[in-house]
């Protein structure tokens, strides 16, 4: 299974575009918030596999009730993720509550956005990855996103670049 997964788009349509042409053979989306317009445009792109993009609501998105604060996704092979723009964990002081909240529930991924840095880490049993923004990133580098890959042998997490 092919998972792609953005954050902190912030108006830039453009940038979506190019993730979703660019995996065509993805299996599923999921946009981390901060990116409410870009992603209802982008369903409309995607036609008939609309429902293959996901989406939690981050904090510069205007409140929806059909846009949740965080989702939890059933994965093939027993794997689980939780995803969260992660405003609401307050994440830029530490991922330490939105940590505990996917062990919790159950999760072995966690992505998580908000901050535009990049992360990939392994930690107590954890995958956790922050994609970094699509249009403002923070951390020196270019617009990012990640590619996760789920098979019967494991997890790999690929950082993108734009």
């Amino acid at each position: 299974m092919k998972i792609v997964v953005m954050s902190d788009s912030h108006g830039s349509a453009g940038a979506v575009f190019r993730v979703i042409r660019k995996h065509t053979d993805a299996d599923l989306f999921i946009h981390l918030g901060d990116g409410a317009i870009e992603v209802k445009a982008a369903r409309g792109i995607l036609g008939e596999d609309a429902h293959k993009l996901r989406s939690v609501r981050g904090n510069c998105d205007a409140p929806s009730d059909d846009v949740p604060l965080q989702m939890t996704i059933d994965l093939p092979y027993g794997h689980k993720i939780l995803a969260a723009h992660g405003h609401a964990f307050q994440i830029k002081a530490s991922t330490g509550t939105i940590r505990d909240e996917a062990h919790r529930l159950g999760c072995d991924i966690l992505l998580y956005g908000h901050t535009h840095v990049r992360q990939n880490s392994w930690n107590d049993g954890l995958y956790i990855v922050n994609p970094g923004s699509l249009s403002h990133p923070r951390d020196g580098r270019p617009p990012g996103y990640a590619v996760i890959s789920v098979s019967e042998k494991g997890i790999l997490v690929s950082e993108m670049d734009l």
